[in-house]
């Protein structure tokens, strides 16, 4: 069974100027971890990126830049690992049928997919399924 260290549930209005502050808080969070022996700062730098490209994704596509909704991000740490969710209140989309190929061009991954793209290159694990009301996007990290 693990043994949760840190859990967090932060919610913010739908709008991109919050950016800012989960990427502070992902920089506190990298430097308070315990079982974390990798480079932190480059941990904290991964966690900022894929919370900002979930969070952008979830504001501009899943909540339509519709500033009455808000975005929830969970951030759960237990011994093995470190969990980030950021729900949405969306329709959704299969995330399968979102390619994820190293053999994509530049221009493929700028239309569509990129922040998946480097989602899946940072973290461990991606996935989006529906939850009561929206959608999570659920990342993992394996602590190694």
């Amino acid at each position: 069974m693990k043994n949760t260290q840190i859990e967090l549930q932060i919610k913010v209005p739908n709008q991109t100027r919050y950016l800012s502050l989960i990427g502070r808080i992902s920089e506190e969070l990298a430097a308070q971890l315990q079982n974390y022996n990798g480079d932190r700062e480059a941990l904290a730098n991964h966690i900022n990126v894929v919370l900002t490209e979930a969070l952008v994704n979830a504001i501009r596509h899943a909540n339509a830049d519709n500033p009455d909704e808000e975005v929830e991000i969970r951030i759960t740490v237990t011994d093995e690992e470190l969990v980030l969710q950021v729900f949405d209140h969306g329709r959704g989309f299969d995330l399968d049928s979102i390619t994820h190929t190293v053999k994509e061009t530049q221009d493929e991954l700028e239309d569509h997919g990129r922040g998946l793209y480097i989602m899946r290159s940072l973290m461990d694990s991606v996935d989006y399924y529906p939850v009561e009301g929206g959608n999570v996007l659920e990342m993992h990290k394996q602590f190694r």
